[in-house]
């Protein structure tokens, strides 16, 4: 009998086990699929070719488990997830390579972070009901009506939001208010002055 082919000598595969039960795995791959939501860091990946292996591109396939209710708790920048779905598209995948599209989607990003809190309030802030109107005939049951509860108050801290489009409410409403008579710290001429007071 053959000493290679001997029963004694075949040894079961060992079956690869992670000592922190994929706790690194798991945190490596959010790092990534959270670095996507940099457009320069996808136009760096397009740059050095990542975006022309094929390996490279099953591992974006991959990671849409990302995009499932049980991982997608743990995602702090959501703009990773919409990144990542465009990245499946070999089209972006190549636009990203051009410094010209970098920039417009960036722009894009900040334009959609700038005014997308202001665009909410326009939903959230309770509005005024509306006045019942006297022409309406009176309700036919005689039962009395429980009071409707009043809104609360809007907190005074609140940005305003303005009626009009062309003129849009500061993205850093806690800036220094003009004629507050609080001196702002201007270091340029510090220097001249130190010389006039020796």
């Amino acid at each position: 009998m053959d000493r290679a082919l001997s029963p004694a000598s075949v040894r079961p595969k060992s079956i690869y086990k992670d000592p922190d039960d994929g706790r690194q795995r798991f945190l490596l791959e959010l790092e990534f699929v959270q670095c996507l939501a940099n457009p320069t860091y996808i136009h760096y990946l397009a740059q050095n070719r990542y975006f022309e292996d094929e390996a490279f591109i099953g591992y974006l396939k991959y990671l849409q488990y990302w995009q499932r209710p049980e991982y997608i708790k743990f995602i702090m920048y959501p703009h990773c997830l919409y990144f990542l779905e465009l990245l499946q598209n070999a089209n972006f995948r190549n636009a990203m390579a051009h410094p010209t599209n970098k920039e417009l989607t960036h722009r894009q990003q900040f334009y959609f972070w700038k005014n997308y809190r202001n665009n909410r309030l326009k939903h959230i802030l309770p509005r005024s009901l509306a006045e019942p109107s006297a022409a309406l005939p009176a309700p036919a049951s005689t039962q009395p009506q429980p009071p409707v509860p009043a809104l609360p108050p809007v907190p005074a801290t609140s940005v305003a939001v303005t009626t009009s489009s062309s003129q849009a409410p500061s993205p850093m409403p806690y800036g220094i208010p003009p004629g507050s008579g609080i001196a702002k710290n201007d270091m340029r001429n510090t220097s001249a002055d130190r010389r006039k007071r020796k």
